[in-house]
This record gives C-alpha cells, structure tokens and sequence, in this order.
C-alpha cells in the first residue's frame, strides 16, 4: 500500500505520521476536506509528501511540497511571501509544486515536482539566520528536495542557503553555479509567445504587436526587454510603483495607469506576476488573442478558464511549459551541462509550444490539457521502465 507523509519538523524533533491511502477510497472530497484540512486541499492530490517547517529563534515558517519523484529529485524554487493565512500558503505550494512535475516532464528533464514558500515580507523579516536555518530543513530530506530562487528570493539568498545544505541550485557563478534564472526564464516565454504568435497571425514577428505585461519583477523586466527589441508596443502593470517607473524609463514603455488593465485592448496578454489572473473576471474583459507570461498557475481553474479561453478563441501557452527555462538553467548544476545546452533546451520551447497548439487544434483539446496529457505520458512510461 502507498502512503502520504506529513512532517512537522523542529530543530530538537522530526516526527513523520504516515496515512495510508485508503482513506481517499472511503471518503468523499467534501467530507475528507472536514476530517483533514491539509488531504482536503484539492490541490493535495497525488502529493509524496508535505513538510512545515518551524523554527522559534528566527521566525521561519515555511512549508515545503514534493508532488512527485518518479522521473528524479523534486526540484522548485522557494518563495517568500507575505501570505495572508498559513492555508493560503498551503494552497500555493501544493498548486506550484504540482506545477513543477508537469514542467519537468513537459521539458523532458530527469526532474520530479515541489516547491517551497516561506511565509513572511522579504523586505523586512528575511535574514540570512532564517535562511540558514530554512536550508538545514532542506537538509534532513536527504536530497528528495532541491531548492531554487523565487519571488521574494535572490541569487545570494541561494548562495546563504548553500552553507548549509548542498541540495540548492542556482547559487552565483562565482560559486560554480547557474546563477539568476530569470533571464533564462523569460528567454523561454519568449519563445512560447512567438510560437503562439506564428499559430495565431502566421508569423512568430512580434514587432508591431501590442503586448501587456502584469508584473515587471526579474522576469518581466527581462521579457520587457526581448520583446521591446524586437519592436513590440509595450503596457506594464505592477503593484511596485518604483518598479513600473524603473522600467518605464530604462525601455521606454507605456504604464497603465487608469480603467481595467485587463481590459486594454491588445495582441497578447503576459502575466508574470502571481497566479490565478486568468479567472471569470479577467476573461470577461480580456480584448487579446494570445495569453503568454511566466506566471505559475495562471489559469484559476485549468478546467473551467481553459475551455472559457477556447471559446473565447484566445490561445494559450501553457504556463508550466514556457516558464520552464529558469528549470533547464537550475537543473545544468545538477546534470553537469554547460551555457549552450541550457540555450539550445530554452529555445525547444518554442517547438514544444507549436507541437503543443497543434494537438490542441486537431483534437479539440485546450492547450493546457494538451500539455499535461503529453507531461503524464511521459511519467506513466516512466514510472512502467
């Protein structure tokens, strides 16, 4: 019989309680949800394991999902934010590291699937005490869990992290690492755009092409910069004000700064800042043809706002597939290849994507479906070997 892992960890104490998974035979979603509000999360499903992590001395809180480790070591990224209850929390991590499975298999990397979030403002309560103390956690999980950068999270912070633990990529490069994969990250958008551009105008030129992008982070920043370089027309959103005029003036672009951003008429939409923008609200007023951003998670329900999308005739890039460049970046550290490779991986997005909206249009299937039915292929063949 298989078994979930639940740990609560301590620096004095580990306790591991194992429920097996008969439990999710016997119990319908609504009652389960009442008997155990962590297995409850519909965003639980087929997760190895959850870890919440607690340490008293320096404030850590932080929880650490591993979805799934068939095809090798989970590896994702940690955020730190400031989450407005621990669920909430909860919610993200098993959402995102469920992601990352589909990312890694979607890309074809001998990866599995987690994430980690530290809850707290990293402006004001990340410390390298913290970090260290949240890398000795990583630690006692032996290599299951191989941590990156994420919101909230920078290329130091990783480097901090490295003192204590060696299962953490992207550390600098003068510590023999990949260093930021935020570039590389949106390398990857980028090429899922054009790709969706080519299927949607019959050519993959953004130039001329109206493009808002919601969130002008490390990622965005860079996407900014590719696709202003290749003569888009852009209009940036973010909550950071100091980052909307930053990138204003470094790449000359619009800033939206009255009515419903999600109601500018335009070519593409890029979200690149949390998830679940693409919702019933958003869908409504949306005036694009293409929705193409390094967010994670961006459909609030893959279901239900992917077929709403379909029948919108708005095409979408699947965000765990084109997002998957900062994945290839971290994972050279771990599988040993160089600068070239990591590029020649990051660009395969591009046909990936086309290969992706192809069988979407000949089945009648949305894009993310495609895309995921492609990402369990290959764990199920996998998992069969």
């Amino acid at each position: 019989m298989g078994y979930f892992s639940i740990q609560f960890l301590s620096i004095i104490q580990l306790v591991t309680l194992k429920i097996p998974l008969m439990i999710t035979e016997v119990l319908t979603a609504n009652q389960l949800a009442k008997a155990a509000p962590v297995f409850g999360q519909l965003s639980f499903n087929d997760h190895e394991q959850i870890v919440f992590c607690h340490d008293k001395g320096t404030g850590l809180k932080a929880i650490i999902g591993v979805h799934n480790t068939i095809l090798g070591p989970a590896l994702g990224g940690t955020r730190m934010y400031n989450y407005a209850s621990e669920g909430e929390a909860l919610n993200d991590v098993l959402r995102l590291s469920r992601g990352m499975t589909y990312k890694a298999a979607i890309t074809g990397l001998r990866l599995g699937g987690g994430k980690a979030v530290i809850i707290g403002d990293p402006q004001t309560e990340k410390t390298p005490e913290l970090m260290r103390r949240f890398g000795a956690f990583i630690d006692t999980l032996g290599g299951t869990y191989y941590t990156a950068e994420d919101v909230g999270m920078e290329t130091s912070d990783m480097d901090t992290v490295r003192e204590v633990t060696p299962y953490v990529t992207g550390v600098s490069e003068s510590k023999g690492g990949a260093g930021n994969p935020s570039p590389i990250t949106a390398y990857g958008v980028y090429m899922g755009m054009k790709a969706a551009a080519k299927c949607t105008y019959g050519s993959p030129n953004l130039e001329g092409k109206k493009i808002l992008v919601e969130g002008v982070g490390h990622v965005g920043e860079e996407l900014v910069h590719l696709v202003v370089q290749e003569g888009a027309e852009v209009v940036i959103s973010d909550v950071n004000e100091q980052r909307l005029e930053a990138v204003k003036q470094k790449y000359n672009v619009l800033v939206h700064r009255e009515g419903d951003f999600y109601a500018t008429p335009a070519d593409i939409y890029a979200p690149c800042a949390l998830g679940a923008t693409v919702n019933d609200h958003t869908i409504d007023q949306l005036q694009v043809k293409i929705i193409a951003g390094a967010a994670n998670n961006q459909l609030a329900d893959e279901q239900v706002h992917g077929v709403k999308l379909q029948q919108k005739e708005i095409i979408y890039a699947p965000d765990f597939l084109i997002n998957a460049g900062g994945l290839i970046n971290v994972y050279a550290e771990i599988a040993g290849y160089g600068r070239s490779e990591v590029m020649s991986k990051t660009e395969n997005i591009y046909e990936t994507t086309m290969d992706i909206l192809y069988k979407a249009e000949a089945t009648g299937m949305t894009p993310h479906a495609a895309a995921l039915s492609i990402a369990e292929e290959r764990i199920a063949n996998h998992q069969k070997k």
